[in-house]
């Protein structure tokens, strides 16, 4: 095991390597410094010749919940909070742009809920492999906030028709339609999740790395060419939203675990 801040874990097993998201007391929320914490851990993987692959999933029952809503509350409170959630926004969305230029493919694999920003992250994957016990949503529109950086990777996957769906209804979708959908690839039983992932890291390793590569460039630089210029739109409009009173309301409903009163 590589040491990395507690938020996040590195584990190797060639030829994949494994970035856990470690939260699991809130089902793997994703705050400023686990952001941070996944940008590193991108980094310190891309140089690894050994490591063909890599697998994103979240430790115990939960792949991700999304945006850490208590700390978004906290620094609601600050005199400077739009520059911070600036700041945080923009983190978010290198760490998306660094995932879908990485040199080499990355496997989710996902058990549990995975939760607006979470979705996300998986969606900047190459290959999902999904739990049948996934369940996949994008609640913004309940917490008054924006969808800013998930709308653009979704519309992309599945084409916007689709993704229209997922983000004005605001339910939950279990693996099957995930999978109907084109979300998740492969649905495996929960316990085999991170099992299967590896088995795809080990086929992808009987490939020329170089041949992973520029597939890669070809789907995400050239026929997904306008994807970050997407996400530089939705990452401005996520932080605006943060500072309306629909999320403050949104957010506060949330903490305070009741239903929203929007006007």
């Amino acid at each position: 095991m590589i040491a990395m801040p507690e938020f996040v874990q590195l584990k190797k097993h060639v030829p994949s390597g494994t970035i856990i998201i470690n939260r699991p007391e809130c089902r793997n929320a994703l705050s400023r410094d686990t952001v941070a914490a996944l940008q590193q851990a991108f980094d310190d993987f891309h140089g690894e010749r050994s490591v063909r692959a890599i697998i994103l999933t979240g430790s115990g029952n939960t792949f991700s919940s999304g945006t850490d809503l208590r700390e978004l509350s906290e620094i609601a409170k600050q005199p400077n909070a739009m520059f911070e959630w600036q700041a945080d926004v923009e983190h978010f969305q290198q760490l998306l742009e660094t995932m879908w230029r990485f040199p080499k493919p990355i496997i989710a694999a996902a058990s549990g809920w995975c939760t607006g920003t979470g979705l996300a992250l998986l969606l900047a994957c190459d290959h999902v492999i999904g739990s049948d016990k996934l369940q996949l949503w994008i609640p913004e529109a309940l917490r008054g906030l924006s969808s800013g950086l998930t709308a653009p990777l979704l519309a992309f996957r599945i084409g916007a028709g689709r993704a229209n769906r997922l983000l004005y209804d605001a339910q939950p979708i279990g693996s099957t339609p995930a999978h109907q959908l084109g979300i998740v690839h492969e649905i495996v039983a929960d316990d085999f999740v991170w099992a299967r992932a590896h088995q795809v890291a080990n086929d992808i390793a009987r490939g020329a790395a170089h041949s992973n590569l520029m597939a890669k460039q070809l789907m995400n630089e050239t026929i997904g060419e306008t994807l970050l210029t997407q996400l530089a739109i939705g990452a401005a409009q996520t932080a605006t939203a943060r500072t309306t009173d629909a999320a403050i309301e949104g957010i506060t409903a949330f903490l305070e675990k009741r239903p929203p009163k929007f006007i």
